[in-house]
């Protein structure tokens, strides 16, 4: 964060950051959109184009200012003071920042929960730093240089994204000429700045790197997902759940079973729409059965008890070379010309005397109660 000290309108390193970013962009393989979006909007509110110079608040109404934000209790300088800038160099610096963290940080842990990590990143470095203000007030009566600080940008929530991407490293790391461990490396940027940077917020920074602490020590504490970002994987399946419902309507009707299958194929993982065959004997079922009618054989092909002795009949026979009865629908070993069911003769081998036999008896088809019961006796004779 910045501290105030009048705005200064240049647009000379603007271009420098659109060049930058475009070029780590088109090298990264990821492409991350939060950390585009983020940059986007910092880079939006500080440019305020067109319309947006009436809509956004002016950045006297959105400093950083403990006294004003706990008087008024005015939740506007409270987030959005994290989104302004007062100058070029102060935006630019803070992008590239936020790129090269942003990149690293997204890809690791996915977008959602990056975006969730910004959004509690942002609430605990500027509630952490309010509170260091009004303690020093209570504490030690301090007051001028803090509790009435007017400061704004986006560099605490940076310096906790820092602790965050630094916290599991080993390396070394180079601050501002400087080798030291990369865990320690907020530490020693907060000190060096402090001293050789002119009008930046200390406590913005200290809030910062607490808040990063602070997030990583409640991360740890909950091994599962944080609220915030179950809350933002809903809606974010919320919003998709028109299109993964149009995807699916259409894979559904790929998947869709026209005809009748063959006995013994094996049948596909996700159910489909309609009725179901049964593995064993070839009975058609309900969909809303989970269990052959017939021999009792699962939908999946976990067999038990008789079935399986079943299962065992049917693998003994053969299952390739089978012709589909057109009056029962009972499948046939090729070897047959009749069959064995309902006695009607394979089709294309009717002539004759045998073929007004054939058409006699699809005239006189028996029911489907008595075919059940000559399947039934079939596979248990």
């Amino acid at each position: 964060m910045e501290s105030r000290g009048g705005r200064r309108i240049s647009r000379g390193m603007l271009p420098l950051l659109a060049f930058h970013v475009v070029n780590e962009y088109y090298r990264s393989e990821s492409r991350p959109p939060v950390t585009a979006g983020l940059l986007a909007a910092n880079t939006l509110i500080y440019l305020r184009p067109g319309i947006l110079d009436n809509i956004l608040p002016t950045l006297n109404e959105v400093w950083f200012n403990p006294h004003l934000i706990v008087k008024n209790k005015d939740l506007k300088r409270f987030f959005l003071s994290a989104f302004y800038h007062i100058g070029d160099s102060h935006l630019v610096y803070n992008m590239m920042s936020l790129l090269w963290k942003g990149l690293q940080l997204e890809t690791s842990m996915g977008s959602v929960e990056f975006a969730s990590m910004v959004a509690a990143l942002v609430a605990m470095s500027q509630g952490i730093t309010l509170i260091l203000a009004k303690s020093l007030l209570l504490l030690f009566d301090y007051e001028r240089a803090y509790y009435y600080e007017h400061a704004v940008g986006f560099s605490g929530v940076l310096f906790a994204m820092k602790v965050v991407l630094n916290s599991q490293s080993d390396d070394y790391t180079y601050v501002h000429g400087l080798v030291i461990p990369s865990r320690y490396a907020a530490w020693a940027e907060l000190v060096l700045i402090q001293m050789f940077v002119p009008g930046v917020s200390f406590l913005g920074h200290l809030g910062g790197i607490l808040a990063g602490i602070l997030y990583l020590r409640l991360k740890g504490s909950n091994r599962g997902q944080d609220p915030l970002t179950i809350l933002m994987r809903r809606i974010t399946g919320l919003l998709n759940w028109p299109f993964k419902f149009v995807r699916n309507l259409f894979l559904s009707q790929q998947r869709r079973i026209h005809g009748r299958g063959t006995v013994g194929r094996g049948q596909p993982s996700g159910r489909s729409f309609g009725p179901w065959r049964c593995r064993v004997c070839s009975f058609d079922n309900s969909e809303l059965l989970n269990v052959c009618e017939m021999c009792s054989t699962e939908r999946e092909g976990n067999v038990d008890g008789s079935s399986a002795f079943h299962s065992r009949r049917g693998r003994e026979r053969g299952l390739s070379g089978l012709w589909r009865c057109q009056a029962c629908s009972f499948d046939n070993s090729e070897l047959l010309i009749t069959c064995e069911i309902c006695g009607i003769e394979r089709d294309g081998n009717a002539t004759g005397a045998s073929a007004i036999r054939q058409q006699n008896r699809r005239l006189h088809n028996p029911s489907p109660e008595e075919l059940r019961r000559r399947r039934l006796e079939r596979y248990s004779g």
